[in-house]
């Protein structure tokens, strides 16, 4: 088992929801995302994501709103500083369908699951609980 580096903030993975509620400000979760979202680009916490929550963010984002938002959306998130998007290569996949198998989660879900496991990361924030029952993570609401 690898021995975990000493961190000076700790790292996020974001779900695509957190991009989402900020984008929409639906809620008083797009007050709280925005929050973690300028936390995290004054490096007060470093952040990955998987390349799968651009996908879902812009498409969430061109429903609700209009391409040209959409499209701001997505590169926002492309050049946000402190956040990693990690491709969603073979290997995430595959792991993901062990995460399917264990937990029941559905294939997104997994594929973010696989991810932050595989980054290693301190909390998986998103509003869908159904994180909590994966035994490798730690879920934070935002």
């Amino acid at each position: 088992m690898k021995k975990r580096l000493m961190r000076d903030s700790s790292v996020l993975y974001l779900d695509a929801n957190v991009f989402i509620f900020a984008a929409l400000n639906t809620e008083d979760y797009g007050d709280k995302a925005e929050a973690l979202l300028e936390r995290i680009q004054q490096g007060g916490e470093k952040a990955v994501t998987s390349a799968l929550t651009f996908d879902e963010t812009f498409w969430e984002v061109k429903r609700n709103r209009e391409l040209e938002k959409a499209l701001e959306t997505g590169e926002a998130m492309l050049y946000f500083p402190n956040l990693n998007i990690i491709p969603a290569d073979r290997e995430v996949v595959l792991s993901a369908i062990q995460i399917i198998r264990m937990y029941n989660l559905a294939p997104r879900d997994a594929i973010h699951a696989a991810t932050a496991i595989m980054e290693k990361v301190d909390f998986i924030v998103s509003t869908d609980r159904i994180f909590a029952k994966v035994k490798e993570l730690k879920w934070k609401s935002l």
